[in-house]
């Protein structure tokens, strides 16, 4: 489910940046990848409990799939946002921009 939710919102997102780019308004997705938080550790945790292995099994797994085999800080994911807000990001829209380390495997 949450995959058809992403894609619903990047095609509005787009039409949305599109119909107010006139306006100067700009409209981009920061689209986040595994990053250290407790709901990442709770969704290790369940993964470990429902498979039977370790936390530390399913975060190696999980890191294993990210290239830069780190999961990402909080502030990392806000730097994006940060800097879509300021005037050198004034000719971004209708972007969907990845801040997973490199998961995503195409553009």
């Amino acid at each position: 489910m949450s995959n058809t939710t992403r894609a619903a919102v990047a095609a509005w997102s787009k039409t949305l940046a599109n119909e107010v780019a006139a306006d100067g308004i700009t409209v981009n997705n920061v689209l986040p990848g595994a990053t250290s938080t407790t709901r990442l550790s709770n969704i290790i945790q369940g993964k470990a409990a429902k498979n039977q292995v370790s936390a530390e099994t399913v975060s190696e797994e999980m890191l294993h799939e990210i290239p830069m085999r780190r999961f990402g800080q909080a502030e990392e994911i806000a730097a994006m946002a940060a800097f879509l807000a300021t005037p050198a990001a004034a000719y971004m829209t209708g972007q969907s921009i990845c801040v997973d380390g490199g998961r995503t495997g195409s553009i």
